[in-house]
């Protein structure tokens, strides 16, 4: 098994966040330093900041209903005074996750914590579309040209083209328009800068379901764990 592979199910990190974490040389393997792409099995004693992880692993999983205010890390290291992350939200007795992806600070909604790599990563892969609906309230109204440029997709940066969406208008007035959009990708802040492509300002955003899989009445901040139909259901999305 690839040492990230194995960091992830340990609940480490992502695949990609243990790619990072190797680099930094905080993991080693039967003493020496591990590198990217290194392979471990059973036999072989894996430690990170000094301490030997097991490789008996038991998967968790848990749905949080994400509030504005905190950062989607396991450790906020970017800032001289770390802010809040969604691990602070997390009751005890949960075990070692980590995110699937991530929400901005500013924006609210589900979000998924595993220590299954592989579920992670199918979660989040481009390739993979799965499809995750939002929440979005912009100022104003927005023409029904504007909502076709959004849909058929839009340049958010130099040369970065958004992806074909679903977008329904769910209700509108001089105000304010509140909108569902449905994507199957995941661009750092892709749906704040899509309307800023269009002229709009995004005012409230919040990810309301991954597939069909919805917050279930989940309050701002609570979490629970995934029963084994959600999980089953995730997993062959």
């Amino acid at each position: 098994m690839r040492i990230n592979k194995f960091l992830a199910e340990q609940g480490v990190a992502s695949r990609r966040g243990a790619d990072t974490i190797i680099e930094e040389g905080r993991v080693r393997i039967n003493g020496r330093a591990a590198k990217a792409g290194d392979d471990v099995d059973l036999s072989d004693v894996v430690e990170l900041d000094g301490k030997i992880l097991s490789h008996k692993v038991k998967y968790e999983y848990y749905l949080l209903n994400k509030p504005k205010g905190c950062v989607c890390t396991v450790r906020d290291e970017n800032v001289k005074e770390a802010r809040k992350t969604v691990m602070d939200l997390l009751p005890n007795g949960v075990g070692r996750v980590f995110p699937v992806g991530r929400l901005d600070y500013d924006t609210e909604g589900m979000l998924l914590l595993t220590n299954d790599g592989d579920l992670a990563y199918r979660l989040t892969a481009p390739q993979s579309e799965i499809p995750k609906t939002y929440l979005v309230r912009i100022g104003g109204t927005i023409s029904p040209a504007e909502l076709n440029r959004l849909r058929a997709g839009v340049e958010i940066e130099k040369g970065v083209v958004t992806k074909k969406c679903k977008i329904t208008v769910v209700e509108t007035d001089k105000a304010y328009t509140k909108l569902h959009i449905v994507l199957t990708e995941g661009k750092n802040r892709e749906i704040r800068k899509m309307f800023e492509a269009v002229g709009k300002e995004v005012k409230f955003l919040k990810r309301i379901k991954i597939g069909e899989l919805t917050l279930s009445g989940l309050d701002r901040g609570e979490v629970r764990r995934l029963s084994p139909e959600e999980v089953f259901y995730l997993k062959n999305l």
